[in-house]
């Protein structure tokens, strides 16, 4: 939400919905208010409807900002080690310029690497 903030975008969490059982129903979402425990959170750029669904085209994603967004690195040092949810341990690198890298990314655990050629 802070990176929301700087870039000027207005988002609205949301969150899968459980039944009485804990099951999740991935076809209702609710209002991410604070909540303890959640899965996932998700966010949109217009609020849910009264069904508690949500546009595919109204969907964002934390998922697309680039590693290297200067918001991004921002947020991470001014939340520091509040930046790093129940599966992150985030940390911020600095790549010499003429270093050319990329991510690699398994089962949601990135790495950075140098990018060289592979055959």
């Amino acid at each position: 939400m802070r990176y929301a903030e700087l870039a000027g975008l207005k988002l609205y969490p949301f969150i899968e919905t459980r039944d009485k059982d804990g099951h999740i129903n991935f076809n209702k979402f609710t209002p991410y208010t604070g909540q303890k425990d959640v899965l996932s959170i998700y966010y949109s750029t217009k609020p849910l409807n009264g069904k508690g669904k949500y546009e595919n085209k109204t969907y964002w994603s934390y998922r697309e900002i680039e590693r290297n967004d200067p918001l991004l690195i921002q947020v991470i040092e001014e939340m520091g080690e509040e930046a790093n949810g129940k599966y992150a341990n985030l940390v911020i690198c600095e790549i010499p310029d003429d270093v050319k890298w990329e991510i690699d990314e398994y089962d949601g655990q990135e790495s950075i690497h140098e990018v060289h050629r592979s055959w």
